[in-house]
């Protein structure tokens, strides 16, 4: 228990020291997490501790990413990115490990040994490029898309590789072990053993099958269930046990988890829990993979890397340059222009951290000697290692280049649709929503009332279950990218507190606030909300219209009558204002009941003689 304390005190003292500095130098966090690792990786060799073992509980995070990632994409999202699944992604691996073979048989190695390097090496680092892209706010760009898409092939090759690499032992080797060694996403034995190829077929789509089914049909109720205790921690459980038993299923058919849990996302997409399943994993992932991060700097052997420094910086340096060049060649064929051309070459120039998981499974399958598996893993650990200082080139002398092009990464990153998002889907919300998608206009309802999510789905109406005051909710529905904000909650404290956090946070985030009376009125304004609907002003005048109506004035005048009253109220609301005092009732608040007073008996006179006017139908201005 002390040891494993202990090791965790090491680790985020590590993290807590490293990663802020370094953000603040403009080397981002992963940068930080990875020199984190570096320098505790005397302190952790000195306590024996098995770096590996760590690495890959680590890679749960990465498992975690890949979960968020398909929550954000909707399957028809993903039937659109084929081709570039296709294309980019198969283009690259293939073209990768051409190349990579051919310049390791010009180093003398046997072809099948440099199919397999190259194969390993051609794979990136799906953990770095996804969390540099989303903390740089590029994930959305032409570039961030087509390296999410490279990304993604990638994961799906990875299946058929390792079934690939032992055909490239040594054909004079008569014991070959098929069985995938420990990784993120496999274990010793799984359920493939011993089976023949149509059973191994059918076991492994069947767990696919499991994971889509499962996820449409029973995640909403179990979710649903467990948010009726409505107890936040049983929630975050439920999300951490969804996903390990998608990895746990994955690994024992053999399948990557980070592909099985990305197909997970993509099912529950549009899940009414979409936002609030994303803002409860979302810490895990952050400091699993801040975990993952550490592991790697901590797991280069510093003694192999003196002893043969400029050949494993060489081999590292031009790995990353034949991988950029033919990712910019792609890019070029894919008409992916601009700065999003750069960004795309090279984000994804790094080896991966499956190359860690393919590396030990070629030795033990004989592809590979170990001293070429040790020198592969360095130039892996390199490669990841110098890939967050791409992303500050990127940043520094190429993003600013394209600043005023119209084929850069502005001209993906910021469309023209507005985002929307209403909180609350009740009498209101539920109202503005509709007239929204009637108009062609998308939003992200959020709401916390199960029973009322419940009701709106048999209509068809798509909301998504969270309590909209939580800044982790505001945050996975996307509110730093959001124009409008719609509070529509029934609670007034709750749009005041929403109101509070928003304005303060959002200076620059149009809100348009749910009061409950003309005190919630006055409480939202001080708080500088400047878009207040009374939730029963519109449908009071509209039954004083009717009342005018009903004593014979015709409908003209009286609607005219109605938008006189209309007008004189707000203003009157304005004028007082500044006498309204927070948590004063009104009746108890002298200033505001004078200056009320005074208001009154300057403009009343006024009115009523315009209303008197527009009721016996002779012409005003009011």
């Amino acid at each position: 228990m002390i040891d494993a304390l202990f090791l965790t005190f090491i680790f985020l003292v590590a993290g807590v020291v490293s990663v802020p500095i370094a953000t603040r130098l403009g080397l981002g966090s992963v940068l930080g997490y990875l020199l984190a690792g570096v320098l505790i990786s005397p302190l952790l060799s000195l306590l024996q501790v098995d770096i590996t073992a760590l690495q890959h509980f680590a890679e749960l995070g990465v498992v975690l990413m890949l979960f968020l990632v398909g929550l954000e994409l909707k399957p028809q999202a993903l039937w659109a990115m084929r081709a570039r699944l296709v294309g980019l992604g198969g283009g690259q691996v293939a073209l990768t490990a051409l190349v990579v073979t051919a310049v390791c048989l010009g180093f003398g190695e046997s072809w099948n040994t440099g199919l397999a390097i190259g194969l390993i090496l051609a794979l990136s680092s799906t953990a770095i490029v996804i969390q540099t892209l989303s903390e740089k706010g590029l994930l959305k760009s032409d570039g961030g898309q087509s390296s999410f898409a490279v990304l993604l092939a990638q994961d799906i090759i990875v299946i058929p590789m390792l079934a690939f690499m032992p055909l490239l032992a040594s054909p004079d080797l008569s014991n070959i072990v098929t069985e995938v060694a420990d990784t993120a996403g496999s274990h010793d034995s799984t359920l493939l053993h011993g089976l023949s190829g149509w059973q191994t077929t059918a076991v492994t789509l069947g767990a696919i099958a499991l994971v889509i089914v499962g996820g449409h049909y029973l995640a909403s109720p179990i979710f649903r269930y467990i948010s009726i205790a409505n107890l936040r921690e049983m929630f975050t459980a439920t999300a951490l046990l969804f996903v390990v038993s998608v990895t746990v299923l994955m690994s024992l058919v053999g399948l990557s988890p980070a592909l099985g849990t990305f197909l997970a996302g993509v099912v529950l997409a549009s899940s009414p829990y979409r936002h609030e399943l994303e803002s409860d994993i979302a810490p895990f992932k952050g400091l699993l993979l801040g975990l993952f991060f550490m592991t790697v700097g901590a797991g280069i052997d510093f003694q192999l890397l003196f002893e043969k420094f400029w050949l494993i910086i060489a081999l590292s340096l031009g790995l990353m340059i034949v991988k950029a060049i033919v990712l910019l060649v792609l890019g070029r064929l894919f008409n992916i222009r601009g700065s999003n051309k750069w960004l795309f070459g090279l984000s994804l120039a790094q080896a991966g951290e499956f190359g860690f998981v393919l590396i030990a499974f070629s030795e033990s399958n004989s592809v590979l000697s170990q001293a070429t598996a040790d020198i592969l893993l360095l130039i892996v650990a390199i490669s990841m290692l110098l890939t967050p200082l791409l992303f500050i080139l990127y940043d520094k002398k190429i993003a600013p280049r394209y600043v005023n092009d119209s084929t850069g990464q502005h001209s993906s990153e910021f469309p023209n649709d507005k985002k929307i998002i209403i909180a609350g889907s009740g009498r209101m919300g539920s109202v503005v929503d509709r007239m929204l998608r009637l108009a062609n206009y998308d939003a992200t309802v959020i709401d916390f009332s199960v029973k009322r999510l419940r009701a709106l789905e048999r209509f068809g109406v798509q909301n998504y279950f969270g309590d909209a005051t939580r800044p982790d909710i505001l945050h996975a529905a996307g509110i730093e990218e959001a124009d409008i904000l719609i509070i529509a909650i029934d609670d007034p404290e709750q749009v005041t507190k929403l109101v509070k956090h928003v304005v303060e946070h959002y200076p620059k985030l149009h809100v348009i606030a749910r009061a409950h009376d003309n005190n919630h009125v006055y409480d939202l304004w001080s708080y500088g909300c400047r878009d207040i609907i009374r939730e029963t002003w519109d449908s009071s005048l509209r039954m004083g219209r009717s009342t005018f109506e009903a004593l014979g004035i015709p409908t003209e005048q009286a609607q005219q009558m109605v938008d006189t009253f209309n007008h004189y109220d707000k203003d009157s609301m304005v004028a007082v204002a500044d006498a309204h005092q927070t948590g004063v009732p009104s009746h108890e608040n002298q200033a505001y009941i004078a200056r009320i007073k005074e208001h009154l008996k300057e403009r009343d006179p006024e009115v009523r003689a315009t209303m008197n006017a527009l009721r016996h139908g002779k012409d005003s201005q009011t």
